[in-house]
């Protein structure tokens, strides 16, 4: 897709939401999903975790340092939360249905049973949960597109469960009618001073990994702040960074990217060379992301998603355990962004013998503009147990 078709307003390049491919999408609700891209990863093994751990910037030695972990209360590596977004593609947004129009992950709802440890195979199961449409800023009528995923350890337990959602979007009436990010595309690159850096570099160094020293239910109170994390700024390079952890969703080459676009024939858009491509690569060519009326190219979904759980992880310890996370995306990360995450205690209980502490997330840009919303919900250790 050539950047020169930018200027062309008016023209259709790309297909619309129809009544009838919405209805077959409705047929499929709640039905299992048995024929689906197989996942980056089968297995936690320790070069897995590690690239998505450090795909997200985290170097938490629990999950990527063998000698710590034996040393620690779990005995060994264990894969972080989120690393189950690359066991399963539906998690991550490899949505069916509606063909050529584009879809964006916007928001997930985690709960997690139990840790996975280091080379469990991981086996899923999932459906479409429900269609919900609304009316956006973004592309004017856009459908949420909702999928449920379970996911099952060695042991045939069920290690953890999840819902997430994409907005399919009519990607011409984003770029042409689209008033979400108008202001933003008509700004000048954002170019950033050495002192503007250093804000980030300091929060770097400050990034505390609570680690081996608990974190007990009783000294928390409600109220409290949790550290500010920053990520970013963001680069291409750095969403690249992420997609080799996690995997993508349409990211392949030579014969497998031919049939990947000969079975899926409204997956492949030509380049600026007439060659057929992924709709993926808005997070790397800024001109594909501007002709689907994003404001640049931007940071992954479920790489936002990460980051709200790696903040949280840092700050409850070895003891801790994630139990359930959301997160909300309110709007693209394009690069040249900064992000910058803080977490509020808003509830701590006791409930099912457990010590839960509540938090709320909130993340803003460098311009202060709301970036994502989440809620983590951690048990930590008690004093009295």
């Amino acid at each position: 897709m050539s950047a020169t078709l930018l200027d062309e307003p008016g023209t259709r390049y790309f297909p619309k939401i129809t009544e009838a491919a919405l209805e077959e999408l409705r047929a499929r609700i709640g039905k299992p999903i048995e024929n689906t891209a197989e996942p980056w990863n089968y297995e936690a093994t320790r070069d897995g975790i590690r690239h998505y751990a450090h795909g997200i910037g985290d170097d938490n030695p629990l999950w990527c340092d063998p000698a710590y972990a034996e040393r620690s209360a779990l005995g060994g590596i264990v894969a972080l939360p989120s690393f189950l977004f690359t066991t399963s593609r539906i998690i991550s947004g490899y949505v069916g249905g509606l063909p050529g129009v584009h879809a964006m992950w916007s928001g997930a709802d985690w709960r997690w049973h139990r840790w996975v440890r280091r080379n469990e195979t991981i086996r899923t199961e999932a459906h479409l949960a429900d269609l919900v449409e609304h009316e956006t800023g973004f592309a004017g009528r856009a459908i949420r597109q909702i999928y449920h995923v379970d996911f099952y350890g060695d042991g045939g337990d069920k290690v953890a469960e999840a819902e997430s959602w994409c907005f399919r979007t009519d990607r011409d009436a984003a770029r042409e009618q689209g008033t979400k990010y108008r202001d933003v595309k008509n700004k000048p690159p954002r170019v950033y001073t050495e002192a503007e850096l250093e804000r980030v570099y300091r929060l770097y160094e400050a990034e505390e990994v609570r680690g081996a020293t608990p974190r007990y239910w009783e000294d928390v109170r409600t109220g409290e702040a949790l550290p500010t994390m920053a990520k970013g700024p963001m680069t291409v390079t750095g969403f690249i960074g992420y997609a080799q952890g996690w995997g993508g969703l349409y990211i392949r080459a030579n014969k497998l990217a031919w049939r990947q676009i000969r079975n899926h024939p409204g997956l492949g858009i030509k380049n600026r060379f007439g060659i057929p491509d992924c709709p993926e690569r808005v997070h790397w060519e800024p001109e594909m992301a501007l002709m689907v009326g994003a404001p640049g190219a931007y940071d992954y979904g479920p790489e936002r998603c990460s980051w709200l759980t790696h903040h949280l992880t840092n700050w409850m310890g070895d003891d801790g355990f994630l139990l359930r996370a959301t997160s909300k995306l309110r709007r693209h990360n394009p690069e040249g962004d900064l992000l910058f995450i803080d977490g509020t205690v808003v509830d701590r209980r006791v409930e099912g013998g457990r010590h839960l502490v509540e938090i709320e997330q909130r993340a803003v840009n460098q311009d202060g503009e709301l970036s994502v919303v989440g809620t983590g919900l951690v048990a930590l250790p008690s004093r009295g147990a």
